[in-house]
């Protein structure tokens, strides 16, 4: 069991370095122009400097700032052509590179993974004077995927000898941008090792919290944390919330909630809306209910304005308690319910097995003017159709025959072969039915042919409520012209 050590009342805060935007003017870059060198490049690449020299001086171009960056953009990950255009640029006396430029070939070369090269024009940067925070970003991602780990360390020294002084700003920034790609181990290594230089404080060790989180190491998240409040850092709100997320989704509900109450004994100023809905939330989820609602009449009490994703956790909490009439007193009571609402009503009801209720909600939230997205018809074909597909005596609702059909007609006979070589033999177990690349292979003008002539068949056997899914999402992958003019849906109350 994972151990969080109390908060403390420290406040300590650093603020982040800014450097002020250089506006520069963006002249238009003639594609044909842009094409010509380019293709000289591509073809060019591995021949003398003298011959690719001459080839670019005589095709006519207006060499800028912009046709540079363009340049880069067309070699996202080969270095040669880019770096081989940038000694050409070197001899041009009239063009001076920025460090907007020199970044994005910096990042063209590090994303080709030739790190000498890298490294080579990370040196020559620093001597220039041409670095700035998106070249520390762009060198500590790429030397920590390629686990240079003394080169990322070892950056931040050559830099300060350059003149570019060890800051926290940056540190952070980098930090931050290392856990987003994953790279939460390295970023560790980097921060421990330069502590000496640049000590962390409560952002950092925030990033970190996040990037374990992500990543799933809740033992390492909680050592990160511990050793934050040790060195005297209050927890922000928003790692305490990650913390709590992660916690939830593993299942160790009593962790999450002690940390929740915690913050609620020692912080209750810094709770805001968003961790009483997440706290909500995964309540709801979990059938707590009457803990949900403890928590929902603290946040009324303290006058936190309750949004519609919360609301739509308590609808969907309440319908798993099997408290329908509840849930449909907070829905109506909602004046402009979304998606949330929708959501937590459908999803409810179809957990009840009351999928034609489902769809008449979904009916409700299409008059009112509430579009649907891809998760609300996967949810209502699921809840028609099972989660593995539908296997109909009636040929005219075979819903194998419709999948497979589409899926030959997408051109995906492979991925066919194979679903109708594992249905045929019903002694081995069906593999689950993929709702979304079925809808994914009919989301084109094809597609809302094919949904009409079914939504017509199933009429005829009697599922109006699948036919007036099917064909609304038909519907939906009109064009522009045929959405304007499309038919609302009819009500059906031939169940009522």
């Amino acid at each position: 069991m994972l151990l969080l050590r109390r908060t403390v009342t420290l406040i300590f805060s650093n603020p982040l370095s800014v450097q002020p935007l250089r506006r520069h003017h963006i002249s238009p870059v003639n594609a044909d122009h842009l094409l010509r060198v380019c293709t000289i490049l591509y073809q060019q690449q591995n021949s003398p400097e003298s011959r690719l020299n001459s080839k670019l001086a005589s095709s006519e171009f207006q060499l800028t700032h912009e046709f540079f960056i363009q340049v880069c953009n067309k070699f996202p990950y080969s270095w040669r052509p880019v770096y081989r255009f940038y000694l050409y640029t070197q001899a041009n006396p009239r063009f001076n590179h920025t460090p907007v430029s020199l970044n994005k070939m910096l990042d063209v070369i590090g994303k080709s993974r030739n790190i000498d090269l890298f490294w080579e024009l990370l040196h020559d940067m620093a001597r220039r004077r041409f670095a700035n925070d998106k070249t520390f970003v762009i060198a500590l991602r790429t030397l920590g995927s390629a686990r240079e780990l003394k080169k990322c360390v070892e950056f931040f020294h050559l830099m300060n000898s350059n003149g570019y002084e060890y800051n926290l700003g940056t540190l952070n920034k980098v930090v931050e941008a290392m856990c987003g790609c994953k790279l939460v181990e390295e970023a560790k290594f980097v921060v421990f090792k330069l502590k000496e230089c640049v000590r962390p404080d409560g952002v950092t060790y925030k990033h970190l919290i996040r990037g374990y989180c992500d990543k799933g190491d809740l033992v390492e998240a909680s050592n990160v944390w511990n050793l934050m409040v040790d060195e005297g850092f209050k927890p922000e709100v928003d790692a305490v919330e990650k913390m709590m997320e992660t916690l939830f989704k593993v299942n160790q509900y009593g962790e999450a909630l002690n940390l929740f109450q915690t913050m609620r004994f020692k912080r209750m100023d810094d709770l805001g809306l968003s961790t009483y809905r997440m706290v909500i939330k995964w309540m709801c989820k979990k059938g707590l209910m009457s803990q949900a609602q403890e928590v929902f009449e603290e946040m009324r009490k303290r006058g936190i304005q309750i949004d519609n994703l919360t609301l739509g956790s308590v609808v969907y909490g309440l319908l798993t308690r099997r408290r329908v009439r509840e849930a449909y007193q907070i829905a109506e009571g909602i004046e402009v319910p979304d998606l949330s609402v929708y959501h937590g009503l459908i999803k409810g009801l179809l957990r009840l097995r009351r999928a034609s209720e489902a769809t008449q909600v979904f009916r409700e939230m299409i008059r009112r003017g509430c579009e649907p997205t891809m998760h609300t018809y996967v949810m209502l074909l699921q809840g028609h159709l099972g989660r593995r597909g539908r296997k109909g005596s009636d040929p005219l609702v075979n819903f194998d025959t419709i999948f497979v059909g589409g899926m030959v007609k997408a051109g995906k006979s492979k991925e066919a072969t194979k679903y109708v070589e594992r249905v045929m033999n019903r002694g081995m177990e069906v593999p689950r039915f993929d709702y979304n690349k079925f809808l994914h292979y009919f989301s084109n003008e094809e597609g809302v042919c094919m949904f009409e002539e079914v939504g017509k068949k199933l009429r005829e056997v009697g599922l109006v409520d699948l036919a007036d899914i099917l064909e609304r999402y038909g519907q939906k992958m009109a064009t522009r012209d045929r959405r304007r003019n499309r038919s609302p849906i009819i009500e059906d109350n031939n169940d009522l």
